[in-house]
């Protein structure tokens, strides 16, 4: 039998879709094909590159909990930490993983609007006067649009979906969001924000809807576990459901009040996350940071004026525009754009419900940045990722409104040029032409990414008064070893703003490397008595000491350093070091082990706690310690030769070679490896294999007492009398009070008939070593014998 028009038409729509999606991600790949190769840029080097807690994917709790810290990207978010921590698990800090994540979530919420747009206005356009929506809904309003339009919006429900969503993807204003890697804090967020939409759009029309509604709250608490603003959904839920759906708030919330109060609960765990950065984000973000909100609040009319027009036509864009603070008067041109927008959301709220919920997206999803007084920026453009669809969309559907109203192209007696533009109005080219535009200026925008001092350079251009701009041109100039130029940007940042603690860590971290270290501790002490809390400083701060043979004060600063953040093992390692240099080994024992605990692969902390453990008397341990660190890199040279110096005191004297002559392998210029083997060597009889490296570490260091001295128990072992005087006496020009060498020059020159010469040396011996036996005996024995001439 032939198939009903129902069933054949249902396959080709679901192909067509299929062909929809696989375009979007095509076109997504096309525009950021370049993104892998970009940096980590600004805030990613504390979110991931000093990020501990991303490092061990197995310990959810620190992962799940990251510290409040500074007020760093990732502090309260715990869905964005256990993202990082994924990639850090894949490719460590190699880019290549952060930045595929990243484009998957951006296509993934590409495809979840599009879906949400389609899904949309086939509904919007099944609207019948008290008609049905679906198995289970029925409309108690009017249909919200004129009936002939509601029927060409559903049957081209899919290419407008299309469009809004491939614009909304290849817009360069999300390249922020999606290039820069630690933004995916917004667009991981904006993930599952579309993904609420399109569950519950799902839960609305599935005649199965407790899985959909499900899903809902479990979207909707995975975007406020990424970042605050996710806060809006439930609201917007509430009015979608309400614009789209029901009619009225009362019919939406007697149908679904416990999804809808569902969705509001997670506002408490919101809470919490909040509440785990002291309510402001460490410093960074609330209305007890020292900030006024009028302040901040009139700069956001210029925000909102500003993200409006790059929606419209994104150029020039800016990676940061800079710390500013606007009074009325400042604020009134942008305000006399905003305010009236804002106004008419209102009344098309009442009025116009669709235009209305896009003005309502727009300016809920862009409120807790722009209302919640900030420190750090005032305008950056990722906060568009999710406010750029509504803009997208009232655009798309506007346009397929408008073009509708023209007359069929086979219409008698239309004219050409009308007849021209009708057949432009179902694909809706006038859009899609944009596509190409927006995809290469994305392309472009990836390429200046791609190096971090072209785009400083470009943000310096734009906003020169931005200390943050000025002060990451020099950071990028730091790290290609341009310690002075680097130094002159730094110095313009904290010229624009005194009080940002980064910028003085930034001048110390210059100092330092310039090797002017007290300017570099007064710039680290600077920083901290503006944020107490940065740890970083409070690292660095302890490592300059110790150059600077401070240690007692270096303490204090790396136990603040684990204080404030617990899972650096980086901090308990430099701790270790300080307390063994302290000779307080035991607690140097702890901070290793701890250190290890954090990061098993820590081959500098294991190799040190060998060490200590050594020093300790605790030599089968030490050889354990350093038996992993080889393990782990068998080509350090120190660890070969620390395991066998373990060796040894344990009693595996031939092991105990075998690591010396590894280690003189691998570093023949290592003067303590050449000597211990030739000690090994002669203690085994080989005396003229030792012979060979006692000479190359008396080469390589020259005033090595004890190298000269067994250099020349060597010689006199070969009957090389007069080469070991030689070297007994080089011994004891460095240290006149060495008894030993004292004795063997003695016995040497009395090989030689020196015998007046040997008694002196005998006598010394004696006199440094009063129970010298050795030296007593041989000058009774000289006491009866004649004397040289």
């Amino acid at each position: 039998m032939p198939a009903s028009p129902s069933s054949a038409a249902a396959p080709s729509r679901w192909v067509l879709v299929g062909y929809a999606a696989i375009l979007l991600v095509l076109a997504a790949l096309a525009a950021y094909h370049n993104t892998f190769r970009v940096p980590f840029l600004f805030d990613d080097t504390p979110s991931i590159l000093d990020n501990p807690t991303i490092r061990h994917l197995g310990d959810l709790k620190d992962v799940l909990l990251p510290g409040a810290g500074y007020g760093i990207t990732v502090s309260g978010r715990p869905m964005v930490n256990l993202s990082l921590a994924l990639c850090y698990a894949m490719s460590g800090t190699h880019v290549s993983s952060y930045h595929t994540l990243n484009l998957l979530i951006h296509i993934l919420a590409g495809l979840t609007l599009f879906g949400i747009v389609r899904r949309t206005l086939m509904e919007a356009g099944s609207r019948e006067p008290g008609g049905a929506l679906s198995a289970s809904e029925v409309a108690p309003r009017s249909s919200l649009l004129p009936a002939p339009y509601s029927q060409l919006l559903r049957r081209d429900a899919a290419p407008l979906a299309f469009t809004v969503a491939l614009l909304w993807i290849l817009h360069p204003l999300q390249t922020e969001a999606v290039t820069y890697v630690i933004q995916r804090t917004e667009s991981l967020m904006g993930l599952f924000f579309l993904l609420t939409f399109y569950c519950f759009i799902r839960a609305v029309s599935s005649p199965r809807p407790w899985p959909w509604r499900v899903l809902t709250v479990l979207a909707c608490l995975g975007g406020v576990g990424t970042k605050e603003v996710a806060a809006t959904a439930p609201l917007l839920v509430f009015l979608y459901d309400r614009t789209f759906v029901t009619g009225t708030f009362r019919e939406a919330w007697r149908r679904r009040r416990w999804l809808h109060l569902s969705l509001a609960a997670t506002w408490v765990p919101l809470a919490l996350l909040v509440a785990s950065t002291e309510w402001n984000r460490g410093g960074t973000a609330g209305f007890n940071v020292g900030v006024s909100p009028w302040a901040y609040w009139f700069t956001q009319f210029e925000a909102v004026a500003r993200y409006l027009k790059q929606a419209l036509w994104p150029h020039p864009l800016t990676f940061e525009y800079g710390t500013f603070w606007m009074g009325f008067w400042d604020a009134a041109p942008f305000a006399l754009i905003v305010l009236p927008l804002a106004a008419a959301t209102m009344v098309a709220l009442l009025r116009w419900p669709v235009a209305g919920f896009l003005g309502a997206w727009f300016f809920a999803i862009l409120a807790p940045t722009s209302v919640v007084p900030g420190t750090i920026q005032m305008i950056v453009e990722h906060r568009m990722y999710l406010p750029l669809a509504a803009v997208i969309a009232g655009a798309v559907v506007g346009l397929h409104a408008a073009l509708s109203r023209l007359p069929k192209p086979a219409a008698a007696g239309v004219p050409p040029r009308r007849r021209f533009w009708a057949v432009l109005r179902r694909p809706l080219l006038p859009c899609l032409a944009l596509a190409l535009p927006l995809g290469l200026l994305t392309e472009q925008r990836n390429g200046l990414y791609g190096n971090d001092l072209a785009l400083w350079r470009q943000t310096v251009a734009q906003s020169p008064a931005s200390a943050i701009a000025q002060s990451s041109l020099g950071t990028a100039l730091y790290l290609r070893n341009r310690l002075r130029e680097a130094m002159h940007h730094y110095l313009i940042s904290l010229h624009l703003n005194p009080n940002r603690a980064l910028s003085h860590y930034n001048i110390a971290l210059a100092y330092a490397a310039l090797g002017h270290l007290p300017k570099a501790v007064a710039h680290y002490q600077e920083s901290l008595r503006i944020n107490p809390r940065f740890y970083p400083a409070h690292y660095q701060l302890g490592l300059a000491l110790i150059l600077m043979n401070r240690p007692q004060e270096a303490l204090a600063q790396f136990a603040e350093t684990v204080r404030l953040m617990p899972t650096m093992a980086e901090a308990h390692y430099e701790w270790g070091v300080a307390l063994a240099k302290a000779g307080r080994l035991t607690e140097a024992v702890d901070q290793y082990q701890a250190a290890l605990r954090l990061n098993p692969d820590f081959v500098d902390a294991e190799c040190d706690l060998g060490a200590a453990l050594y020093q300790l008397n605790r030599a089968p341990e030490a050889v354990a310690c350093f038996q992993r660190a080889l393990r782990a890199k068998p080509n350090l040279a120190d660890a070969h030769f620390n395991l066998g110096l373990a060796l040894a005191r344990t009693g595996w004297t031939e092991q105990a070679t075998a690591q010396y002559a590894e280690a003189v392998r691998l570093d023949p210029a290592k003067a303590m490896a050449q000597f211990n083997l030739g000690i090994a060597l002669a203690q085994a009889g080989r005396v003229a294999e030792a012979l060979g490296h006692l000479q190359k570490a008396v080469e390589l260091e020259p005033a090595f007492a004890e190298a000269h001295y067994n250099l020349g128990v060597a010689f006199a072992k070969t009957s090389r009398l007069t080469e070991a005087v030689d070297q007994y006496q080089a011994a004891l020009r460095l240290r006149p009070d060495y008894a030993s060498a004292h004795y063997n020059l003695g016995h040497a020159l009395l090989q030689l008939h020196r015998v007046t010469e040997a008694r002196q040396h005998f006598e010394a011996a004696l006199r440094i070593d009063p129970h010298f036996e050795p030296a007593r005996e041989m000058l009774e024995r000289l006491q009866t014998a004649p004397l040289d001439p």
